[in-house]
């Protein structure tokens, strides 16, 4: 059953909680660094001043992709929330970022190349274990439905706890966090030029933030399907993972390409594979 509602209310929230997550994501990096950082609302005061900036379009095809880019992060947002097929949200999802890769290579800047084909590599890493994610949560719930997940009586982290360790592996990927941060970085740890959106500037770069800010949200929700029994579990540890994920952003340096993919195929394969592998074979024991 689709809950239009919900579907409205990510539409109007995400971006508010996204930015106001990406505040805390620079306050709690400044601390442990030892600054003082940014307000907590700057990267609400960024975006705001990229949309006050002139529009400079190296194509004219770079406004349609990052435009598209846009609209289908919020349709896989509006689609999960709203209670619909998981399937289709990941196409959706991955879709999106197959917009963002032509924006970069429209721009025929090298820089945006590199970002393009890094960020193509990372869609390749992680793809597999979302993809498994939803496999998982179907022989649990028998249902690709996000609403029968989340009606489920049972944690299903019980029942997928290395899915879970797959997913939070790329987590890290998605999140654009280091060691995996190959294609662009929030924080600009390693490099000046900015990878797949160096070609980028004024509301154009704007749409991409806030994008970011509805996949952050959307990706916390996947997580939330995992412990969707006890909703206060479910936040406490939604709290927990991203302050893991800053920790891990704070003291890993970059890996190499073929590092990302070999480690997140391996992660998917030995505890993704192994946990759909032992949930097949036990069958009975999952509840129907």
């Amino acid at each position: 059953m689709m809950h239009i509602g919900n579907a409205l209310l990510f539409i109007v929230l995400a971006p508010l909680i996204g930015g106001l997550v990406a505040g805390i994501d620079r306050k709690v990096t400044a601390r442990m660094q030892g600054r003082v950082g940014p307000p907590l609302l700057q990267p609400f005061y960024d975006v705001g001043k990229l949309f006050q900036k002139e529009q400079i379009l190296v194509t004219p095809s770079q406004n349609f992709y990052i435009t598209a880019y846009l609209v289908f992060i919020v349709v896989s947002g509006a689609l999960f929330f709203a209670g619909g097929d998981l399937l289709l949200v990941i196409f959706a999802f991955t879709l999106a970022h197959i917009f963002l890769v032509l924006g970069a290579y429209s721009s025929y800047s090298p820089y945006s190349f590199i970002g393009a084909e890094r960020e193509l590599i990372q869609i390749i890493a992680y793809e597999p274990m979302i993809i498994l994610s939803a496999v998982g949560m179907y022989l649990v719930t028998r249902s690709f439905y996000v609403a029968d997940i989340m009606a489920a009586e049972f944690p299903l982290i019980y029942y997928l706890p290395g899915v879970f360790i797959g997913f939070l592996m790329v987590l890290t990927i998605k999140l654009r966090k280091s060691p995996f941060d190959l294609s662009t970085s929030h924080h600009a740890h390693q490099e000046i030029v900015k990878g797949v959106t160096t070609e980028f500037s004024g509301p154009m770069l704007g749409r991409v933030e806030i994008a970011h800010w509805y996949e952050n949200v959307f990706l916390l929700g996947f997580i939330y399907l995992f412990f969707a029994w006890n909703p206060l579990v479910a936040i406490l540890v939604l709290a927990i993972v991203y302050f893991i994920e800053i920790v891990i952003d704070n003291t890993f340096s970059r890996v190499t390409w073929q590092l990302t993919l070999k480690s997140a195929w391996i992660i998917a394969g030995l505890m993704g594979l192994a946990n759909l592998g032992i949930l097949y074979y036990l069958s009975g024991v999952v509840p129907a």
